[in-house]
């Protein structure tokens, strides 16, 4: 009896399909099937993220007095582009970060350095995308400046918001020194307010797209309103997953699955957090000071 137990074991840890304790993972580590460390998760994410982009395209195209396109179908794919991305982002994050734990190895294989670098190379795919912003918006203030009447968005709201996310990059680099030394207090505590930050953050972005959008009437797709929009929605965006990444760092940090030998997924997590408060202080600059400078 023992041993069928121990054979069935045996036979899903080879195809995948549990860890030995009777675990069943969400997500195959090797998908598609036979290609080892491969993985087409990133693909996946990619799709769906290329059909949320599609997506709002199209609903900026299905209005106005005189639409291209039919209403019915642009919601349909940017319900489906989020779907597909919100998919591949879990698997991603599962196969990367997570499957390793149902094993709760002692230790990671070449001390995670395979991780960072992919989150090197990540970061350096996410410098190309929002320099693309970037330069739309230098090429729009090469020309008449400022092209109409621009809104007022250098507010107590903006510095108020930016405080809170530099607060929170502080609050996660001393949670990250903190589990390096063993201290798991400092590094619960301070991982969780790190958490709460980056949520008041995106309230106070949602608020102010609320203030443009709703009361102002601010443009979305005339010159500047494409180029504002464009590039703090896309911010927003990333803070929004940073929070959900710091989150599942955080369940996880609770449940005891780092230490000051075990935290490669807290190391990734905050260099991926840091990255995006830098581009906020670069977007206060540029899109807030400078549109008025």
């Amino acid at each position: 009896m023992g041993s069928a137990v121990d054979g069935d074991s045996s036979a899903q840890e080879e195809h995948g399909h549990g860890d030995g304790h009777g675990h069943s993972p969400p997500a195959p580590e090797d998908w598609p099937r036979g290609f080892g460390e491969a993985s087409w998760w990133p693909l996946v994410t990619a799709v769906g993220i290329a059909g949320l982009y599609f997506g709002a395209a199209l609903v900026l195209l299905s209005r106005g007095e005189e639409p291209l396109i039919g209403e019915r179908l642009p919601p349909a794919v940017l319900v489906g582009g989020v779907a597909v991305f919100l998919a591949g982002l879990y698997g991603w994050t599962y196969h990367g970060f997570v499957s390793g734990y149902w094993e709760r190895a002692a230790a990671q294989a070449g001390g995670g350095i395979d991780l960072r670098w992919g989150m090197v190379l990540f970061l350096a795919t996410d410098v190309m995308t929002f320099s693309a912003g970037f330069v739309y918006y230098f090429f729009v203030r090469t020309g008449e400046w400022p092209p109409g009447e621009l809104p007022h968005l250098l507010s107590s709201l903006v510095l108020v918001n930016t405080a809170i996310l530099i607060a929170s990059s502080v609050t996660l680099h001393v949670a990250h020194e903190g589990i390096r030394e063993g201290h798991r207090r400092r590094f619960l505590g301070l991982l969780g307010a790190t958490v709460l930050l980056g949520l008041v953050f995106v309230g106070g972005q949602l608020f102010e797209y609320y203030e443009l959008l709703v009361v102002e009437g601010t443009g979305v797709t005339d010159v500047f309103g494409s180029a504002f929009f464009a590039l703090t929605g896309l911010h927003g965006l990333h803070v929004a997953l940073g929070v959900v990444i710091l989150a599942i760092v955080f369940v996880r940090a609770m449940a005891g699955q780092f230490d000051s030998d075990r935290h490669i997924a807290v190391s990734t997590a905050s260099m991926y957090w840091h990255f995006v408060d830098l581009v906020w202080v670069i977007l206060v600059v540029i899109l807030y000071v400078g549109s008025v400078a």
